[in-house]
């Protein structure tokens, strides 16, 4: 398979039934913005329910990190179904979650002596951390970021800020929030540029927030991505990091790093932090850990998880099923997987620079690995061209081409790390016939 394979109109006969019943049995909340009605898949490949093939570069936002239907996920999933599907790890003891926990303790940035404790999804994971950071530290007020997705429970959604929608009609979220300028620098706020800038947006939390508005020593946290997916593949400069977390280190601040997106290889390193060489109090996982298995994590310094019984618990996370597939899922992405994610990935990054070179209208293009973001803008004024970028991504799903959006105007790139380089040239011709398409060059 090298080329997408569109054998009836869009969309199918079969998929505007299946529509018209998901319109009618499930939440209106749901966004969608093609018709995708996905049957099965392969690979970086998916197939409709009118056998029409596309290419994916969204790996369902980012989880199947090994690509669809891995064969030795899939064994993992079989023999471990054949065993033990479920127990609760809550209240009993089983050897594949003890196993699992010990390899993420290996993994993140910080070495062994991290404690983990499952979930099934992201948000839970940013629930769990919250709850943690409180728990030790006694402090109330938290810091996240302008541009922020961190999900959409109660907690997370708190700490979220990348689209007023996702909080709109819910009234009253926990208290003691305070969102900051991200280090954005394209669109940075202050009008300044890096690195004559000095992280004035570092510098704003320490001088502006801490000054001003609530003492330091009341915050006991801050949750930062080291990339914001949702609001465009955002990637800080050099050394942003370490100086939030040398700011964060003078006040006895825990610093929460959301790796949920960015993590498991997905930047061609194992954790997008790494990029940056700085580690965490404690780390948010899920996605692309398991391969499209519903498992979520947080991983906090033992000092830190010393909470007593009772205080946490879950009762399908760590799900023996689940655990099998992320074993596999990080065997794989050790063995090559990563290494893949930062050869293609930089391969598409120079490809997509060539094009921003062709395209007023492509202002920026940034990411690292196979987490890449382009944004478009009138060349003028950076306005956002969000209906734009909309029309780019209908007529890619009509060529065979399955992409994501983020942001005001930011088409997102999440292909499964196992992607080839002829697929990755197969996804960028398209994307650039779509180019031409909408914006008529």
């Amino acid at each position: 398979m090298n080329q997408p394979k569109i054998i009836t109109k869009l969309p199918g006969p079969k998929t505007e039934k299946i529509i018209s019943k998901d319109n009618k049995y499930l939440s209106s909340s749901l966004t969608r913005l093609y018709p995708a009605v996905i049957e099965k898949g392969e690979g970086c490949w998916v197939w409709d329910v009118d056998g029409n093939r596309f290419l994916d570069f969204t790996s369902g936002i980012g989880v199947g990190s090994t690509g669809h239907c891995h064969p030795l996920v899939v064994e993992s999933i079989k023999k471990q179904s054949e065993c033990l599907i479920h127990m609760s790890g809550t209240d009993f003891y089983y050897p594949i979650q003890v196993k699992l926990a010990e390899k993420i303790a290996e993994i993140i940035p910080g070495g062994m002596n991290y404690k983990v404790f499952f979930c099934n999804s992201g948000t839970e994971a940013v629930e769990g951390a919250l709850k943690l950071a409180r728990h030790f530290t006694k402090r109330n007020y938290v810091l996240a970021f302008l541009g922020s997705f961190h999900g959409r429970t109660l907690g997370s959604l708190s700490l979220t800020s990348s689209k007023s929608i996702q909080r709109q009609g819910f009234g009253s979220l926990l208290p003691n929030v305070i969102h900051v300028p991200y280090g954005y620098c394209y669109r940075c706020v202050f009008n300044l540029e890096y690195p004559s800038c000095n992280f004035a947006c570092i510098e704003y939390i320490e001088k502006e927030v801490f000054g001003k508005l609530v003492p330091a020593e009341e915050v006991g946290s801050i949750f930062v991505e080291p990339i914001q997916g949702e609001s465009g593949v955002i990637v800080p400069p050099p050394n942003y990091f370490s100086k939030l977390r040398e700011l964060c280190d003078r006040y006895q601040i825990l610093l929460v790093i959301d790796e949920v997106q960015s993590g498991m290889g997905r930047t061609g390193k194992m954790f997008a932090i790494e990029h940056w060489k700085t580690m965490a109090d404690i780390y948010c996982i899920a996605k692309g850990i398991a391969s499209g298995m519903p498992l979520g994590a947080f991983a906090a310094k033992s000092s830190v998880m010393n909470w007593q019984p009772g205080a946490h618990a879950s009762t399908f996370g760590g799900n023996p099923v689940a655990c099998a597939a992320a074993l596999t899922t990080i065997r794989l992405l050790e063995q090559k997987l990563i290494e893949n994610a930062e050869t293609v990935g930089k391969q598409m990054l120079e490809n997509l620079k060539d094009l921003q070179k062709r395209f007023d209208f492509i202002g920026d293009v940034r990411g690292k690995g196979l987490m890449i973001g382009v944004e478009l803008v009138e060349s003028s004024s950076k306005k956002p061209l969000t209906e734009k970028r909309n029309g780019v991504l209908r007529k890619a799903f009509e060529k065979g081409l399955l992409l994501l959006g983020a942001g005001a105007s930011v088409v997102r790139f999440l292909p499964p790390l196992i992607l080839l380089e002829q697929e990755a040239n197969t996804g960028l011709e398209i994307f650039e016939q779509a180019l031409k398409e909408v914006f008529r060059k």
